[in-house]
């Protein structure tokens, strides 16, 4: 009986589990459905709705055609193709070579250094914002690639997590190949890298969405159309190309941009997920 009692009190705790998550499922994914509906909503369809409706009754493509002929959105895409694949690039060689260098290496001041590295993370970085508009602006780099990529070409927080991962690799290996006679470099690219593969893959694809999702900083330091993301489109619709009303054009425009983002974790999601959890697990 007390059996019976236990296996029918489990199903019913995991049927709550599963309601609770349910709920919350919806509550999170209701903002794409809804930024997904309205974009198919008729400018005259979506004004006259006094009642929100969560269907839409005649839908239409135009908002996606007027999103991309109201502004250039074709070369803010390419725009921030070129400013993300930089950037990461960039990004990804620092941060590895810190990493390595924090692990593995062995130089006075090392854990003083990295302490400081670590205390960085604690300072918002909208606080070095102007800081980092003057020196842009002072070394003549507005309105260029190159003044959109620098400030952004290292992270604390990836070069933390690599150096956590390296440190995991024993460090017979390391020895050894010291023995051998092979360099730092080479023992970084052929064994350290290779064994850390999902974490550095996790560090890609973050940087990626951080770099595609960018507002603040390209907002601020860019004001030629030449220059300007994807970002920078969404808000030169709602105050250029179609006035503060036309919502479902902008939203065309979110589900867009959105897309490759969406996709990119759809693939990746459980790299994403084992490298975090391979990179805060040590020992």
């Amino acid at each position: 009986m007390n059996r019976e009692q236990s296996s029918v009190g489990d199903r019913i705790g995991k049927a709550a589990v599963y309601v609770l998550l349910g709920i919350w499922g919806v509550v999170v994914l209701f903002p794409f459905y809804w930024m997904v509906l309205t974009s198919f909503k008729s400018y005259s369809s979506y004004n006259s709705e006094f009642v929100p409706r969560f269907v839409a009754t005649d839908p239409t493509l135009a908002n996606y055609r007027d999103a991309f002929t109201a502004v250039p959105l074709g070369r803010y895409f390419f725009n921030t193709i070129v400013f993300t694949v930089a950037t990461t690039a960039v990004m990804l060689v620092v941060t590895v070579l810190a990493a390595f260098a924090f692990s593995r290496l062995e130089f006075r001041g090392k854990n003083i250094v990295f302490a400081f590295f670590l205390s960085l993370m604690m300072i918002p970085n909208e606080l070095v914002v102007i800081t980092n508009f003057v020196t842009i602006t002072d070394w003549n780099m507005r309105n260029t690639f190159w003044g959109l990529i620098l400030p952004s070409v290292t992270s604390v927080f990836y070069i933390y997590l690599l150096k956590e991962n390296f440190e995991q690799i024993p460090d017979e290996l390391y020895k050894a190949a010291k023995v051998d006679g092979t360099s730092d470099l080479k023992y970084l690219l052929r064994v350290m890298l290779p064994i850390c593969r999902p974490t550095v893959v996790t560090v890609v694809i973050l940087k990626v969405i951080e770099c595609w999702n960018a507002y603040v900083w390209p907002r601020l330091i860019t004001d030629d159309q030449n220059y300007f993301l994807v970002s920078n489109g969404i808000q030169e619709i709602r105050e250029n190309g179609f006035g503060r009303e036309n919502i479902p054009a902008m939203m065309a425009a979110v589900v867009v941009i959105s897309l490759p983002l969406v996709v990119l974790f759809l693939i990746f999601r459980k790299k994403i997920m084992s490298g975090v959890m391979r990179g805060g697990t040590k020992g």
